[in-house]
């Protein structure tokens, strides 16, 4: 049981990894699925099956209210980083089960395999002032670049960087997005702050392998 309810228009950080530390994304199927269902499943309304929703024409699409607001994401082999914003009671809570829940479905059924697939439900930090926001958001928007993370395994890299450094926002919040680039006075100061934070961490702490546990950056 989650000690400190979510509350609606706060900002979290929320984390899971694979049960036994073990790859969530086997091929980039996997991951492609993974970032649809970011994005399907970030809807009031009930999606249902993929797979049938792909089937009508994206005009015909009911519009359905987000859950959340991404902020910022990456995704790694084996576990996977957000900073979301709950835009209704309960909206974080959903977005996750649905999320977790869907995919550990379709990953089931492709592997020949039951069980569980993330440890538990996800993991949620309240992201309290501004001095941890601007830590959180560099750490999480190029989290890849802190695991020592395998060649053969880069390929099962995505994250919000891409949307940031090219001022381009698809599953990014495009309000939250122009926010965080208003704040950092542009895409090429906020790219360089990213860094800054990467390279403190990895001094502080080295590389860590991806069956670590994350040092998350402290709040002071």
């Amino acid at each position: 049981m989650r000690k400190q309810s979510i509350v609606t228009n706060e900002y979290y950080h929320i984390y899971n990894r694979g049960v036994d530390k073990r790859d969530i994304f086997n091929n980039q199927r996997d991951l492609n699925r993974f970032i649809e269902s970011m994005y399907e499943f970030n809807k009031v309304d009930g999606v249902g099956s993929l797979a049938n929703l792909r089937k009508i024409e994206t005009k015909y699409k009911p519009l359905s209210e987000p859950l959340v607001s991404i902020v910022a994401y990456c995704l790694n082999p084996n576990h996977f980083h957000f900073i979301l914003k709950q835009l209704m009671d309960g909206g974080i809570a959903k977005f996750m089960q649905k999320l977790q829940g869907g995919y550990t479905y379709y990953f089931n059924v492709s592997n020949i395999r039951s069980g569980a697939l993330f440890q538990g439900t996800f993991k949620s930090y309240l992201i309290d002032d501004e001095n941890y926001f601007n830590k959180i958001i560099g750490y999480v928007n190029k989290n890849y670049k802190i695991h020592n993370i395998p060649k053969n395994k880069t390929k099962f890299i995505f994250a919000s960087d891409h949307e940031y450094e090219n001022n381009n926002f698809k599953l990014v919040s495009k309000k939250e997005g122009k926010s965080v680039l208003k704040i950092f006075n542009g895409s090429d100061n906020f790219k360089k702050h990213c860094d800054e934070i990467v390279d403190i961490i990895r001094k502080v702490r080295g590389k860590n392998s991806l069956l670590e546990e994350d040092n998350l950056p402290d709040r002071v």
